[in-house]
């Protein structure tokens, strides 16, 4: 009995040691990724910009990523809508206050297959001093062996409210709506490199 439970407790741990061996981890290769986001400008047509500093992981045992832990960040100082005078005005306190908030962080708290090649991602966005829940929507494009190891493909999209993150502010046209809308849409095309 006691030769069935020791050989037991060794399949047990060979598994758990198996697992621990098959995690892997994730980096962002920012020189073929990028940021951007898009909001509604003076009504009648949007307004795009990009941050230019990132970096974040993935880490997973499952290939299918349903274990897979993310963590993302930006440099929010780093904001470019090819206007400096506006790129100011954003880091300043009526949006980021970069000085004080310097980073925008993502850190995700569930992975859920929403079809082939598709993902829900879901994890708390904070942004100055406010976190929130938000959803990713992710498409994965893939993994590709290389000879330096493996490279995969997402690209994630979500809309936040701004004023839910105290990126406050407003001001109306002689219409009514907003010189600057409410919505934006936060878009991440990230190419990753793992040593696996």
């Amino acid at each position: 009995m006691k030769r069935i439970y020791n050989v037991a407790l060794m399949a047990i741990l060979l598994v758990a040691a198996t697992g621990a061996m098959a995690q892997t981890k994730w980096t962002v290769d920012k020189l073929h990724s990028n940021v951007k986001f898009s909001v509604q400008h003076m009504v009648v047509s949007e307004m795009e910009g990009s941050f230019k500093m990132f970096d974040g992981t993935m880490e997973h045992s499952k290939a299918d990523f349903s274990d897979a832990k993310i963590n993302f960040t930006v440099d929010v100082a780093s904001v470019n809508t090819d206007n400096e005078r506006r790129d100011g005005h954003l880091k300043a306190d009526d949006f980021f206050n970069a000085e004080k908030y310097p980073k925008m962080t993502f850190v995700s708290t569930s992975v859920k297959s929403a079809g082939q090649g598709k993902y829900k991602i879901a994890g708390n966005l904070t942004i100055r001093d406010v976190t929130k829940p938000v959803v990713f929507d992710v498409t994965h494009g893939g993994v590709l062996k290389t000879q330096k190891g493996s490279k995969a493909g997402f690209k994630a999209r979500t809309t936040i409210n701004r004023f839910d993150y105290n990126l406050k502010w407003d001001r109306a046209t002689e219409t009514g709506g907003l010189v600057v809308g409410k919505e934006v849409e936060i878009v991440v095309n990230v190419e990753m490199d793992s040593a696996q």
